[in-house]
């Protein structure tokens, strides 16, 4: 008996494969090639497309061939040196991007083959699973100062291994510091230095050389340092990094490095969140009615993590609007101040009880730095709505 079908029911059948449809793309990027694999919706594995250039032209016709009107494209691959100009292709064709946190992807136990494919395979599904943890973006203007930030920082590393080279130098040769200099890099260190002479001309040139490389790492770090200070006027954020320097051990550097690592604060819906992110919470196994907590996490960025603990040795001081701080609060709104005033008494107060129990002092600045960051957030956000 044949099988009649009317035009109802072909409309409906239309109907169906009309639907819209979602398809997890994952993208394992490198210099030159992008490997694809496509996840449909549903428990199915995903499937390898090939590998295209590392292009914009390429990176066009594949999601071009992708893309139809039944169809939405969920994309995403991890983050790593190649930056984020592959997110903005995509986004700027109206395609759903999602730049993947490396460390934060899951594994799989005895998993030891690691090929583009598979890679590309294993971020499709699970990016179809919901089981990634997205990064933030920055905008091309953030990425700018960023990158302007990590270049002095780099100077500064450099200018460190700078120095140990010609201390280690001095040390094999039997030459030490005179008595009664206790600092090293002071002028009158720096005048000492320039009376050494050695035995062999060799020796002469490359304590010579070493001279000049801390000479130039020097100026290129005043270099940077001045372009901080002229950016820091001028950029969309500046109102933002002049709101975080009324806060005491806070000044241009640090407030900068907040900014451009951290991007929008109101993202963070409270302090507690932001705690988290920068890795300042303590690490928690907890099993039936027994709670254990051990060193902090320090996970996220530990150039903010740093910045912040460097800043919370100051309130081991008692409070007071002096020096460098009164020239920073000078302008500054009421709420600025108000909240400056209170961040030093209440972190002063628990660093002085925290010390009186017997804790170890790095362990209190850590617990010091994590409720700082309580009071960055208030005014940063103010700052960004534009109220502070």
């Amino acid at each position: 008996m044949g099988v009649r079908t009317t035009i109802s029911e072909l409309n409906a059948k239309g109907a169906v494969t009309m639907k819209n449809t979602i398809k997890y793309v994952g993208l394992d990027v490198s210099k030159e090639k992008i490997a694809v694999a496509i996840a449909d919706e549903g428990r199915d594995p995903a499937r390898y497309h090939g590998a295209i250039a590392h292009t914009p032209d390429a990176v066009g016709r594949l999601i071009r061939k992708l893309k139809s009107p039944e169809v939405t494209l969920e994309v995403c691959y991890e983050a790593g040196p190649t930056g984020y100009d592959l997110y903005r292709w995509l986004t700027k064709m109206g395609i759903s991007c999602t730049v993947i946190a490396p460390s934060r992807i899951p594994q799989r136990s005895g998993d030891a083959i690691k090929t583009d494919r598979r890679d590309a395979e294993r971020l499709a599904q699970l990016h179809r699973a919901g089981e990634l943890t997205a990064i933030h973006v920055p905008t091309p203007e953030l990425e700018a100062l960023r990158d302007l930030i990590r270049a002095r920082e780099n100077a500064r590393e450099e200018l460190h291994r700078a120095r140990q080279h010609l201390v280690h130098f001095l040390l094999r040769h039997q030459i030490h510091t005179p008595e009664g200099m206790k600092k090293r890099w002071t002028k009158r260190y720096r005048l000492w230095l320039s009376t050494l002479t050695f035995e062999h001309t060799a020796q002469e040139r490359v304590f010579t050389e070493m001279q000049q490389q801390l000479r130039e790492v020097e100026e290129r770090i005043k270099r940077l340092e001045e372009a901080m200070r002229k950016e820091a006027e001028i950029c969309p954020y500046a109102s933002v990094i002049q709101a975080l320097q009324g806060l005491r051990g806070i000044a241009l550097l640090t407030a900068m490095t907040l900014v451009v690592e951290i991007g929008n604060f109101e993202r963070f819906r409270s302090p507690a969140q932001l705690m988290s992110y920068l890795g300042l919470v303590p690490r928690e196994s907890s099993t039936g009615p027994k709670t254990r907590r051990g060193r902090l996490t320090k996970t996220g960025n530990a150039s903010v993590r740093r910045a912040l603990v460097e800043s919370a040795w100051s309130y081991r001081y008692l409070p007071a609007v002096k020096g460098d701080l009164e020239k920073r609060l000078e302008g500054q709104s009421a709420h600025v101040q108000e909240t400056s005033w209170k961040a030093q008494e209440r972190l002063h107060k628990k660093y002085v009880q925290m010390v009186k129990r017997g804790k170890h002092r790095n362990l209190v600045i850590a617990a010091v730095g994590r409720e700082l960051v309580g009071f960055i957030w208030c005014v940063a956000v103010k700052a960004e709505a534009g109220i502070a």
